[in-house]
């Protein structure tokens, strides 16, 4: 992939949550959209491409440590950069 391509997409994997590993607050700030099973979303946590899944909230509940119970979706996840239009590439299994 060229240095501008690898810019244009979002990575592989990515996360909302600060206490991730996979969380980056440069590329979220540039806004990332979702399409999960073919259906564009805002309610995800963190998602994988290349294994399949997303990470969603599961309604109000808090785990022990206060953070969001989440569970984890599989089907075919696509993600792009919102801050580069409609025609922005968009990264896909």
């Amino acid at each position: 992939m060229s240095d501008e391509t690898s810019n244009d997409t979002p990575p592989d994997r990515l996360s909302v949550n600060p206490r991730s590993e996979h969380f980056d607050a440069e590329k979220l700030r540039r806004g990332v959209g979702i399409r999960f099973k073919g259906r564009q979303r805002t309610d995800i946590e963190e998602y994988s491409i290349s294994e399949g899944w997303v990470r969603v909230q599961a309604g109000k509940a808090m785990d022990r440590k206060g953070q969001p119970l989440t569970i984890k979706l599989s089907g075919p996840v696509e993600a792009w950069y919102e801050d580069l239009g409609d025609e922005a590439p968009v990264a896909k299994a």
